[in-house]
């Protein structure tokens, strides 16, 4: 079949090396992709946001079936206009990917059906969240209602800064994202994210993972995007990803269910463990970014047929198989990231990198000039690499990193380092 994904990040380069792998896969368009998903099938330009547009470019070239990477289309209901089209696509409906969407719009869902969660209240006036916070004390979580693009939590030690946060989201910083804040109780513990394919009624494990979104070593700096992952997170143990299915993700679906607007894609649940349990910090209604680099490289299992299965309802016949190795990827990002960053840098030493056993250098921020590769993002390469331990993963990575020759990016020199000290 002739399959379209759409995205042009780290995590759809690594869709496109999955999807790509699959025998049923006969061509793979990506929309607009990056010069690492064109080693794996055609970009093309196409523009995304145009609804019409992609149909046309499916009926043009007999596109069978569509992935959809990213949360912005998905929140835009491009999932709703290619199914009314006919044309058969994974990802949740505009209705569903609210999930990711709206934060009020979960929060009220898990208190409507008895999610585990912290405890919550909604606010559009400023004066009225700063006084609640001020009665309510720190730390304390201020949240943009919309999508921010992983910048829109702040977690606040200090009146000062959560009265800060509000007045920024409230005011406009984040467009119409920060209109209304959800503000909500500090949760202690440990994060951790599990994914679930989901086909509506049934939902199966999808893996687990932990990344890293602070800037610097030691989880210092401002929140990113994510600085790097691991895959299997440990301190999830089948104990508690059975009890993340039976408290969490089951229920969800059950309530979307029963809203009629039923979930169908992948639903990543960002997970703080605590002393009483594990309880949801918010979902994601797609795969991660990084998240992705290090869950794909551990699938056995065919990734096309996994993802059918969950269109055409069927995930209940399916088992996924899972790589017993371990997988951890590093982010190289521009200088500056996340603030403002220098576009235009060349990379040298890619290929060198992924010469070494098990590793695979997926692009994230890059553009294509000549023979050469040039940084075009903030975060710009996710170094992957695979071992028998994260400890043998991690190594493997910053061997790979040595080899590239980038002087205007960085990362972060401790990713893995909780996996790293369990293990040791």
């Amino acid at each position: 079949m002739n399959i379209l994904l759409i995205g042009s990040g780290g995590r759809e380069h690594a869709l496109a090396w999955s999807l790509s792998a699959s025998p049923l896969c006969d061509r793979l368009f990506i929309a607009p992709g990056n010069p690492g998903t064109a080693q794996h099938g055609t970009n093309v330009v196409v523009e995304v946001t145009d609804h019409p547009a992609v149909i046309a470019f499916c009926r043009t070239m007999g596109v069978d079936f569509v992935v959809v990477g990213p949360e912005a289309p998905l929140v835009a209901g491009l999932v709703d206009d290619l199914k009314a089209a006919g044309i058969k696509v994974f990802g949740p409906s505009k209705a569903a990917a609210q999930l990711e969407g709206s934060k009020a719009f979960t929060k009220d869902l898990c208190a409507e059906f008895g999610i585990p969660t912290a405890a919550y209240r909604r606010f559009t006036d400023a004066e009225v969240a700063k006084t609640y916070v001020r009665n309510y004390g720190v730390p304390i979580v201020v949240k943009a209602d919309g999508l921010a693009a992983g910048k829109g939590v702040v977690v606040a030690t200090s009146f000062e800064e959560a009265e800060a946060a509000i007045d920024m989201m409230i005011g406009g910083g984040l467009g119409a994202a920060g209109a209304e804040v959800v503000i909500e109780a500090f949760l202690d513990g440990e994060e951790a994210s599990f994914f679930a394919l989901c086909d509506g009624r049934t939902a199966i494990p999808f893996g687990t993972a932990q990344d890293h979104k602070r800037v610097f070593d030691g989880d210092q700096g401002p929140n990113t995007g994510g600085m790097g992952a691991y895959s299997p997170a440990a301190v999830l143990t089948p104990a508690l990803q059975d009890r993340v299915m039976r408290e969490i993700i089951m229920p969800t679906l059950a309530g979307m269910q029963a809203r009629d607007t039923p979930y169908t894609g992948i639903l990543y649940a960002g997970l703080m463990l605590t002393d009483k349990g594990p309880q949801l910090i918010e979902y994601n209604a797609r795969l991660g970014d990084p998240e992705t680099q290090v869950l794909l490289p551990r699938l056995k299992s065919d990734l096309v047929t996994a993802f059918l299965a969950a269109c055409d309802g069927v995930l209940d016949s399916i088992s996924l198989q899972w790589s017993a190795e371990a997988a951890l990827t590093v982010v190289m990002a521009a200088k500056g990231y996340p603030g403002a960053v220098e576009k235009g840098s060349e990379i040298k030493g890619i290929e060198a990198a992924e010469a070494l056993d098990g590793v695979i250098v997926f692009h994230a921020g890059t553009k294509q000039d000549g023979d050469r590769i040039l940084a075009n993002g903030g975060r710009v390469l996710d170094v992957t690499a695979r071992g028998r331990t994260i400890t043998e993963a991690q190594a493997k990575a910053y061997e790979a990193i040595s080899k590239i020759d980038w002087p205007e990016g960085f990362c972060r020199r401790d990713i893995g380092w909780r996996a790293v000290e369990r293990e040791g």
